[in-house]
């Protein structure tokens, strides 16, 4: 009887190990693609602010 009762504790563990992969696999993936956009911004801001600065100097014809 008591070795039963062991087979079923252990089927319950590896549904919630299971669930639980899933679950950190989910944000894995969620993580990663925010971090990929927030990559993909910075380098458009950085690209973007590079040549207004270009074209500011060089409107003014100075040199820093």
């Amino acid at each position: 009887m008591k070795d039963n009762q062991d087979r079923g504790a252990g089927e319950g563990d590896a549904d919630v190990k299971d669930s639980r992969r899933d679950r950190l696999k989910l944000a894995l993936r969620e993580n990663l693609k925010r971090r990929k956009s927030q990559a993909r911004g910075r380098s458009d801001v950085g690209a973007s602010s590079e040549t207004a600065d270009a074209s500011l100097d060089d409107a003014s014809g100075e040199k820093p």
